[in-house]
């Protein structure tokens, strides 16, 4: 079995369509954006005979990685076999890089990350949109992430399903891994008086973009990592692998850290106050 994990790492991407790549798929060499979106979008509606114009992984862009560290720590004793009570320290709520940074530049840190520190992933959908989608465009440009793919341990490492201890997909978890109805995050957020969406929605990223508002998607991106983190917690507190106590005092210090924030980040001090009224109105 492997040690434990020190680090968590809880991450969202946000992108845009990857219109020449829709270009030569298409041979619409020259089309404008706005017919090459359309072009796009009813192949993958051809494709799937109708159902769904929802482009499919290769055919996206990565413009922001969001995410939220923290330190894993552990008490003495033997819970779980894994060195006694669990307890999570928040150190960053941010984003890669910059607005200026290439595409190249924010997936390569981002594996560089997981080479690093080799942390404990936790995403909504990540292992079915945001790793797939990071894996083709870590080929796109060429880089190399040989921790991610290392599969020495049958059981125990990122690209298997059921490893949580490795990557927790709480879309996946929370659902039993599909028994049950997989759920939005702004669902369940809302349904555990967390703020979930802020007014902005993954449906408005690709007009941000195209008007060049780059930290507005940064923005939004950190919110959904924060809503991911707290959603986590309350995961991990009905597992049993934090105590009340645990889970109350990680759930303070990312309120404290918000507060303390607010001024340089904006965002997320209206995190914490849709946060605060959302829990006086329950």
């Amino acid at each position: 079995m492997s040690a434990p994990k020190k680090h968590l790492f809880v991450f969202d991407i946000e992108t845009v369509p990857d219109l020449d790549a829709g270009r030569r798929l298409l041979d619409m060499q020259g089309a404008p954006d706005d017919e090459v979106d359309i072009a796009l979008r009813a192949y993958h509606l051809e494709v799937t005979e109708g159902r769904n114009d929802f482009l499919r992984q290769p055919f996206w862009k990565v413009v922001a990685i969001s995410y939220v560290q923290a330190q894993v720590e552990r008490g003495g004793g033997s819970q779980a076999k894994g060195g006694g009570e669990v307890r999570f320290t928040l150190t960053r709520v941010g984003s890669g890089g910059d607005a200026d940074s290439s595409e190249k530049d924010l997936v390569e840190g981002f594996f560089r990350h997981l080479e690093q520190k080799k942390p404990r992933l936790v995403s909504f959908n990540g292992r079915t949109f945001d790793l797939p989608v990071l894996k083709y465009r870590a080929m796109v440009h060429g880089l190399s992430a040989p921790h991610f793919f290392d599969t020495s341990n049958k059981w125990e490492n990122y690209t298997q399903r059921y490893a949580d201890a490795w990557h927790a997909d709480l879309l996946e978890t929370l659902s039993d891994y599909g028994a049950s109805a997989r759920v939005r995050l702004d669902e369940v957020s809302r349904t555990l008086s967390l703020p979930g969406k802020l007014g902005t929605s993954g449906g408005d990223v690709a007009p941000l973009f195209a008007a060049g508002r780059i930290d507005d998607i940064r923005n939004y991106c950190e919110t959904d990592v924060v809503n991911t983190y707290l959603l986590f917690l309350r995961w991990e507190l009905l597992r049993g692998t934090i105590s009340p106590a645990s889970h109350e005092a990680s759930v303070l210090e990312m309120a404290n850290y918000l507060e303390t924030e607010r001024a340089e980040r904006p965002h997320l001090g209206e995190f914490l106050d849709a946060w605060r009224l959302m829990e006086h109105s329950a």
